[in-house]
């Protein structure tokens, strides 16, 4: 068989695996998507397209782009009407929790959206199939997927059963992250532990919304709202890391 012949051959068998892997996520995912090339979109890195310079297509981050915004909506919508005496930090930093890497990369490996990706030989060999950064980019990718395909009533059905179901054991493994990242970190670069001060509270004695401050000596670090003062302190931690960019 002639060589230019043989890869034609070999290219077909490859896209037809490819579709026929895309056809069992959207089994899973109980979608079917009307444009195939939207759902296959969602999956190309970057670093593929850049070993592959032939391949007709862009990246995922367009619609990364987009899945960010969408999400974000999403989130939004559900923590007002679901919370409706929360004030907005507290509301702020429950969705932060929810829409951070970490969550969102813990999402996509339940799912297993790492098998799917088009990624370039360098990122296989450096596990990028599992690296959280990816998988929580390819998620919000994903999401803008299918809210073009399928419209917003669909993706909101989507984020309510991969995330918003369980949104308080998301928002809570988060905060009980923060704490220790911050102690970790500040200890790790300047030897220091942070400390927490109760700048403000207010409500009734069953219903009390508390404020608290992280400190590094006298600097204010970040600020954080809670129904109690452990919770409080847990954003106020996930605001510093925020502020710090970790």
């Amino acid at each position: 068989m002639p060589i230019q012949q043989t890869k034609i051959q070999s290219r077909r068998i490859s896209i037809s695996a490819s579709l026929t892997k895309l056809k069992i996520l959207q089994d899973s995912l109980k979608i079917n998507f009307t444009d195939q090339n939207l759902i296959k979109n969602a999956f190309i890195h970057r670093s593929y397209l850049n070993e592959n310079k032939k391949y007709k297509s862009t990246s995922n981050e367009r619609l990364e782009f987009l899945g960010d915004s969408v999400l974000s909506i999403v989130v939004s919508r559900f923590l007002y009407l679901t919370l409706p005496s929360s004030p907005e930090g507290e509301l702020t930093q429950l969705r932060a929790s929810l829409v951070r890497t970490e969550t969102l990369a813990k999402i996509a490996k339940k799912l297993d959206l790492g098998h799917y990706l088009y990624l370039s030989k360098g990122e296989e060999d450096s596990k990028g199939r599992e690296n959280s950064s990816i998988l929580a980019n390819t998620f919000e990718a994903l999401v803008g997927a299918i809210y073009l395909d399928q419209g917003y009533e669909r993706v909101e059905k989507f984020i309510d059963k991969s995330i918003l179901k369980d949104w308080q054991t998301l928002t809570q493994s988060a905060v009980s992250d923060n704490k220790s990242r911050l102690q970790e970190t500040l200890q790790q670069k300047y030897r220091v532990s942070p400390t927490y001060k109760l700048l403000t509270s207010w409500g009734p004695d069953h219903a009390r919304s508390f404020q608290i401050g992280v400190y590094l000596d006298e600097k204010l670090l970040g600020r954080g709202v809670g129904k109690n003062k452990q919770q409080a302190a847990q954003n106020a931690a996930q605001d510093a890391l925020k502020r710090l960019d970790i």
